[in-house]
């Protein structure tokens, strides 16, 4: 599989930044997160981790597609300029690391690896780690909020031509598809679930570093060609993130989670890695910066251990 490391053994990465939510039907929501993220420290912390950083660039809409009207619209339209990004760092033997505004970007990222071989689209598999399953449609939500419907989205069950505005085609079988940490599902969300072919890891499995980790990661990397990890911020335990928009007591601390990317990512197909949604408002002490670092900081301690 890809091998991101230069020829004097550090790591090539490029960072990418999507700053536009799309979470709400009326409203175009632009975070200043991942910004947040970007500016405090992490390119001397990647350096310092033995990496390289490449590039950093940032999705956004054409001087043409501002005048579009449609907040969804204009949200799969700068989701598919993330698309063009991740890919172009994939050939180029870069490493991405996605700070984005909201789980939403997850189809650009997934586009992007999909169709950063040249080919034939790659077969994607997908790592949710977030205290909810983002598995709604607007059939089963009981918010309305497109936030909570990405993996349905991506998994062909709602909302085609946002996912094809994005570029993920075909669709992702839900066999693709591990969730973890997940501790706050609708109900009817849940049904889909149970009728799909998602695997799970537990709170207590990324908690506790456990075997299942691998197991799972071993199942995933035999049935697709390369794997997309993402994490929501509000998968951490709350007494530690403070003020996500959905709380969810009970989660792993960021170094446990850390730990768990870290023999994640020691998995040759694991090839990028997102964090969404960091709560920056209020953020005085830079906690909740830090807790992105140190999940930043297990996923380069397992492509180094490779």
């Amino acid at each position: 599989m890809m091998n991101y490391k230069d020829d004097d053994g550090k790591t090539a990465v490029a960072i990418v930044m999507n700053p536009y939510t799309g979470n709400f039907p009326i409203g175009f929501d632009f975070s200043e997160g991942p910004k947040y993220i970007e500016t405090g420290g992490l390119k001397e912390k990647l350096a310092h981790w033995g990496c390289r950083l490449k590039q950093i660039s940032t999705a956004g809409l054409t001087r043409e597609e501002e005048a579009h009207q449609g907040c969804w619209h204009r949200l799969g339209l700068v989701l598919g300029h993330l698309r063009e990004l991740v890919a172009a760092n994939q050939r180029r033997r870069c490493f991405s690391i996605g700070l984005l505004a909201s789980c939403n970007s997850l189809l650009g990222m997934l586009a992007g690896l999909q169709h950063s071989g040249g080919g034939r689209p790659l077969k994607v598999g997908l790592v949710w780690l977030d205290a909810h399953g983002d598995f709604n449609t607007p059939e089963t939500t009981l918010s309305g909020n497109l936030g909570g419907m990405p993996v349905a989205v991506a998994a062909g069950l709602c909302l085609t031509r946002l996912r094809l505005q994005a570029g993920l085609d075909p669709v992702l079988p839900t066999k693709y598809v591990i969730m973890g940490g997940l501790r706050n599902v609708y109900p009817y969300e849940q049904e889909l679930l149970d009728r799909s072919d998602v695997q799970f890891l537990s709170t207590e499995d990324l908690i506790t570093v456990s075997d299942n980790i691998d197991f799972q990661m071993e199942r995933l990397s035999k049935l697709t060609d390369i794997i997309y990890v993402h994490v929501d911020l509000d998968i951490i335990n709350p007494e530690e993130v403070r003020g996500p928009n959905f709380p969810a007591p009970g989660g792993p601390t960021s170094d446990e989670l850390g730990a768990a990317l870290e023999k994640m990512f020691r998995w040759e197909k694991a090839a990028a890695f997102g964090v969404a949604s960091t709560p920056y408002k209020d953020d005085d002490e830079g906690i909740n910066r830090n807790a992105a670092y140190r999940l930043i900081e297990g996923v380069i301690n397992g492509l180094k251990a490779r």
